[in-house]
């Protein structure tokens, strides 16, 4: 099986701190085939202010130097977009990188139009703030969908991270069905992939339904990764991930290269 880690952040990112080459190492040691360096490109900051300070420049030299001190540990060199439709040109610039093979589109960040604020910063005192928050999210995920600026739909439970197992609700995605049909088919419509992220193994479980709508969808392409910040997370869950899409009916996981699927058999 080619197990790899594709939503891994390094010094890159604002909150990774570790470089490109001690990721990689710990994929390694991890027993991983691959791993994917994805680091933010958010076009808007956690407090919700337009951002196009991104550049390539460290990610280059970074890569450039964990290849050559690691030659026998793959790495592709990926990106995390998101809220791509605030800056589409910036964007569209930014993933024309000729040598990059892999883009996860991400929402992270309420509408501008509610504050714009990075839902780690949201106060969920209730469960009616989190569906206050979940319907808008869920319109923005649809808007992001549709689009053509990345390869893999990124972690689609993200807020309840911050709703529910930070804050102690239990916001249920169930009442979200019908929008996430719709999300799910024009993942399948449109050839894109759909991210299992285990947040470092800890919501493994919490996919189980969600894979079976993405099925029942059309679903054919699903990526796997950690999310991981720091080289000790480097493949945290994948493999009970991929156990986890073997008992929902899928046989196969996807990563890519230059942007195209590569399918292999899970076993």
């Amino acid at each position: 099986m080619f197990l790899a880690d594709q939503h891994t952040h390094s010094r890159s990112s604002p909150d990774g701190s570790a470089s490109i080459g001690e990721m990689a190492a710990a994929a390694r040691d991890a027993g991983l085939s691959a791993l994917c360096i994805t680091d933010h490109c958010d076009l808007l900051d956690f407090r919700g202010r337009p951002d196009l300070s991104f550049s390539w420049a460290g990610i280059e030299a970074d890569l450039a130097e964990a290849r050559s001190a690691l030659p026998h540990v793959p790495i592709f060199m990926g990106l995390e977009l998101g809220e791509p439709w605030e800056a589409p040109e910036f964007a569209a610039a930014v993933t024309a990188h000729p040598e990059l093979d892999f883009v996860l589109g991400s929402v992270h960040n309420l509408p501008s139009a509610l504050g714009g604020q990075d839902f780690y910063f949201v106060n969920y005192q209730s469960e009616a703030d989190c569906y206050a928050v979940l319907d808008p999210y869920f319109d923005s995920l649809t808007g992001l969908a549709a689009m053509d600026c990345y390869d893999s739909l990124a972690h689609i439970i993200y807020p309840l991270r911050y709703m529910n197992t930070r804050d102690g609700n239990h916001a249920a995605l169930d009442r979200y069905e019908d929008p996430l049909r719709r999300i799910f088919a024009i993942l399948a419509d449109k050839g894109k992939a759909l991210e299992v992220n285990t947040c470092r193994g800890t919501t493994v479980e919490d996919w189980r339904w969600l894979l079976g709508l993405y099925r029942d969808c059309g679903g054919k392409y699903i990526t796997l990764g950690s999310d991981a910040h720091r080289p000790e997370d480097v493949g945290k869950g994948l493999l009970d991930a991929a156990r986890l899409l073997k008992e929902t009916g899928f046989s196969k996981l996807t990563h890519y290269v230059k942007h195209q699927p590569r399918l292999t058999e899970l076993y």
